[in-house]
């Protein structure tokens, strides 16, 4: 495969209602059919009006911009200082919901396009109706990465190809079969336009040829099959922001034990895990004798049918009251441990004759 990477130059400053198609088109007489168009969001956005006025600075600007984000924002990812890593509308995570001060008057911030892949869809129609090109067309943006400095292009819309080269089912020259591998091929085209766009040279449009061989209908779901599911989604939130998720849900602690049986590993690393943080005295025992959990189990009311692993808690002797309250706290400080082992548990009494102590049922 040879590709090339051309610029579109020449198409000028876009304004509100700008005919993009024939910008294009216009700049560009050599394209041919089953070129790739790499065209900045920017231009898209501009052309679509979705710009919004704010002071040009100042600490109205500020509160402005802040508002315009907060309007942009599906939920926060997560925030350090003035900088926010959000979900936009449209499922994509970013800085700032892509909102842009670049390339555009002190007093306007461009906003992302409402339905990129609808407008790479339009754009290719339109060249594809008035000018007999049959492209593929690649609204990009410019986006972080986590773990990575640097920033690069990624595709937000599509039209005229796949998003995803999906290489599941085929096998390697080793006789392997690739499971899991989906090239977001999109973006990596995106990329490559970025190389001739550049950020201060006034190249929106790129166009990668030699990829394609011919383009394809627009029924693949464009760039949106880029969108991880949420369900699937290991790092939905940053670290302060799932610590402090975290933190609250520990406020709400369901009593439930698992439904399988306890993973008795994960039951001693939790022990192990509040032993420095538990009030002098206190004391957490896995009952792992099976005859002894028996015993003790008949004596504990309410044991949960569904329960298959018994922790006791004892406080030291002579007790007091405040004694008590701490290791109800401690109990609660071994729950916290047990749920991020995924160990559930509820609170009993303890077995008759202890009242200086509580049971846990995992």
């Amino acid at each position: 495969m040879r590709l090339e990477i051309l610029p579109v130059l020449g198409i000028g400053h876009v304004t509100e209602g700008d005919d993009l198609a024939a910008l294009i088109a216009n700049a560009a007489p050599w394209l041919r059919d089953g070129d790739v168009l790499v065209v900045t969001s920017k231009i898209v956005s501009k052309a679509e009006g979705r710009l919004v006025d704010v002071p040009a600075d100042g600490p109205e600007r500020l509160t402005a911009r802040d508002e315009v984000l907060a309007a942009e924002t599906a939920r926060v990812v997560a925030s350090r200082g003035p900088t926010r890593i959000v979900q936009t509308h449209h499922g994509f995570v970013m800085a700032s919901a892509g909102i842009d001060a670049s390339n555009v008057d002190k007093t306007r911030l461009v906003l992302l396009p409402v339905d990129p892949d609808a407008s790479a869809r339009a754009l290719r129609a339109a060249l594809q109706e008035r000018f007999d090109l049959d492209v593929a067309v690649i609204v990009s943006d410019t986006m972080g990465r986590p773990w990575r400095n640097g920033l690069t292009d990624v595709a937000l819309g599509v039209a005229g190809m796949p998003a995803i080269r999906d290489h599941r089912g085929e096998v390697d020259p080793y006789g392997n079969e690739l499971q899991l591998t989906q090239m977001a091929v999109v973006d990596e085209l995106a990329g490559a336009g970025e190389l001739i766009k550049g950020k201060c040279d006034q190249v929106p449009v790129a166009v990668v040829r030699g990829y394609l061989s011919a383009t394809r209908p627009d029924d693949s779901g464009g760039a949106r099959a880029l969108v991880r599911d949420a369900a699937q989604d290991l790092f939905s939130l940053g670290t302060a922001e799932a610590r402090a998720a975290g933190l609250a849900d520990a406020v709400t602690l369901a009593d439930a034990p698992g439904q399988t049986p306890a993973d008795l590993a994960a039951v001693r690393r939790a022990i192990d895990a509040v032993a420095g943080a538990v009030a002098p005295g206190t004391v957490f025992t896995l009952v792992e004798d099976a005859e002894v959990r028996a015993g003790l189990i008949a004596q504990v009311p309410g044991w949960p049918g569904d329960a298959t692993a018994l922790v006791l808690g004892s406080a030291p002797a002579p007790v007091d009251p405040m004694d008590l309250v701490r290791l109800g706290a401690d109990l609660h400080r071994l729950r916290i441990a047990l749920t991020a082992e995924g160990v559930g548990s509820v609170l009993l009494p303890p077995p008759a004759g202890s009242p200086a102590s509580a049971a846990l049922a995992l």
